[in-house]
């Protein structure tokens, strides 16, 4: 196992988000199910409480610790995307595997973990040097939920422009 590890917890559904996300994304493994040894506090030995998996090449630990903790928006994962089709097969794959829809390239999975779906243009545009561009990036970014990068980069050209 790496040296740190991002643990994530689950109300007993570990394995299942873990094999989702190593399906769903490439660079992704369940590397590891491990069983309680004995009884815990939400559980009975012989069930999985830990799965070791990567999402992108970041390790991870999914502990199925009971439904006293919640995911929130305060972590999430950011995937940077390279075009539009990219974008839209992982944003469909966490939405329509039963996720939720957020604003500004965030969505969540059925698990409740947050994701940015992030393109690379929206970062290029909201960084841009000509802070009127960004700007105009920006505000077109605020008003979707998926992103949509044919929007971003005319917003970004501005009024008139093609």
């Amino acid at each position: 196992m790496a040296k740190n590890v991002i643990c994530l917890w689950y109300n007993g559904t570990a394995e299942e988000a873990a094999r989702f996300y190593a399906k769903t994304f490439p660079n992704s493994a369940v590397t590891g199910v491990h069983y309680a040894p004995g009884d815990y506090p939400d559980g009975k030995q012989g069930q999985v409480l830990t799965v070791e998996f990567t999402v992108l090449g970041v390790p991870c630990l999914g502990l199925n610790g009971g439904p006293m903790f919640k995911h929130s928006e305060a972590f999430s994962f950011q995937v940077l995307t390279d075009d539009q089709a990219e974008t839209d097969r992982y944003w469909n794959a966490i939405v329509g595997n039963g996720g939720a829809e957020s604003m500004c390239g965030w969505c969540k999975d059925r698990w409740g973990l947050s994701w940015q779906i992030t393109p690379r243009a929206l970062m290029e545009a909201t960084t841009d040097p000509d802070r009127a561009a960004a700007k105009r990036a920006f505000d077109a970014m605020m008003t979707m939920r998926k992103i949509d990068i044919a929007a971003i980069n005319a917003a970004r050209r501005g009024p008139g422009r093609s």
